[in-house]
């Protein structure tokens, strides 16, 4: 084996800790490229002997906050482990075959005093669900398991998963691509495919070619991000949905800088509670600032107080708006015509989410529903982690639509 500090060594490590880091950021952790480059030259410098040893160089090196440390201990075992090809993942081939590792090694969490037999002392890992003690097969066949799981929940209704199922969903739901819609700015800036002549420019230019116009500049309209508004009912009759929404709209928030809002009885916003800390901090903000979880629904009231306090004061005016109800109204559905009615004046685009809409015998029969759906442009079920993929795919191509 080459020593630590061979350049074939070094450019191998290196390709080591941008997999590793690439494969953390893939799954949330902030992982940068100088954070991959100090990990690479502090196991160059420590020469780690253990398993032990190249995960704490990796976790003071990696990490940002202790919250990453759970997702951190996954990919960890996963990659160092051998479940997971490091250089498959950077696509160069390795200069020699890595060593496997001793399968008694543990790792750097269960390093307490080992013992055989019925005596041996129950040790759990970081992460939920995950046995450190486990061998090679028995978590290669987990994992395997995990991904079959993944296939089969993506078209699952949300109201027909059992607790660990939704707990496997949140998993799916995260890892969906939020791209932000895109609206023509204002602004002109200079583009070789620009659309327009630069005069100004163009004759500025021509000084340096006796005035002849040899070279003409161009320019072109700015592409600049739409805002997404994001309002889900989280009344009894969406009790199964809201969950799964509360992720995708935390990732929303996060990623593209959407407004959250939740209502069942009464309109709460959520974009601050949603854009701080971790996910279970998120909640427990939004449990204390919904009293009215799993109540009534009063779409009517909920849309208009939107318009009055935040939607003419800009948040929805030419923006994507979208609206998770299934359309149950206990108070007048006229209220909600009218509150759609003046949505759409504002809105860029509304797409209406209904999950309950994708039972074959569905018909916009509810009073609000039916009251809404005149005003809609886009109507989605977004009952499944496939649907939900139809929803972002809607809303990213919903930033140049017109309304119908």
């Amino acid at each position: 084996m080459p020593s630590p500090t061979t350049p074939a060594a070094q450019a191998d490590l290196a390709d080591v800790a941008a997999a590793f880091g690439h494969r953390l950021h893939a799954v949330g952790v902030p992982v940068t490229p100088e954070r991959m480059a100090r990990f690479a030259e502090g196991v160059l410098i420590a020469h780690p002997q253990t398993v032990a040893e190249v995960y704490w160089l990796g976790r003071v090196t990696l990490l940002s906050g202790y919250a990453q440390v759970p997702i951190y201990d996954h990919i960890f075992d996963e990659c160092f482990r051998g479940y997971v090809d490091l250089v498959e993942a950077t696509g160069t081939p390795p200069s020699a075959p890595p060593s496997p590792l001793d399968a008694g090694e543990r790792a750097p969490r269960d390093t307490g005093t080992q013992q055989s037999g019925a005596s041996q002392s129950p040790i759990t890992s970081a992460t939920p669900g995950l046995d450190a003690r486990g061998d090679v097969e028995s978590e290669e066949m987990s994992l395997l398991a995990a991904a079959s799981s993944s296939e089969r929940l993506a078209a699952r209704d949300f109201s027909e998963c059992s607790a660990e199922e939704l707990a496997l969903l949140r998993r799916l739901v995260e890892k969906l691509p939020l791209i932000p819609p895109s609206r023509r700015g204002r602004r002109l800036r200079r583009h070789a495919r620009g659309d327009r002549l630069d005069v100004r420019a163009t004759l500025r230019r021509a000084y340096r070619t006796g005035g002849d116009p040899v070279h003409r500049i161009h320019r072109r309209h700015t592409e600049r991000p739409r805002r997404v508004v994001l309002i889900a009912d989280v009344s009894g009759s969406m009790e199964p949905y809201a969950r799964v929404y509360l992720h995708l709209m935390r990732g929303a928030v996060r990623a593209l800088g959407s407004e959250a809002f939740v209502f069942a009885t009464r309109l709460t916003r959520l974009t601050r509670q949603l854009a701080a800390g971790g996910p279970d901090y998120a909640y427990a903000k939004v449990a204390e600032t919904t009293p009215d979880w799993a109540g009534g629904t009063r779409i009517g009231t909920a849309l208009t107080r939107f318009l009055d306090e935040h939607g003419r004061r800009g948040i929805a005016r030419g923006a994507i708006v979208v609206i998770v109800s299934d359309g149950w109204e206990i108070g007048d559905p006229h209220e909600v015509g009218e509150a759609m009615r003046r949505l759409g004046r504002l809105a860029h685009h509304i797409i209406w989410v209904n999950p309950r809409s994708a039972a074959a015998e569905f018909q916009p029969l509810a009073g609000g529903m039916a009251a809404a759906l005149p005003h809609v442009d886009t109507f989605l079920s977004g009952h499944s982690v496939q649907a939900l993929e139809e929803l972002l795919t809607a809303i990213r191509e919903a930033g140049e639509r017109r309304r119908g």
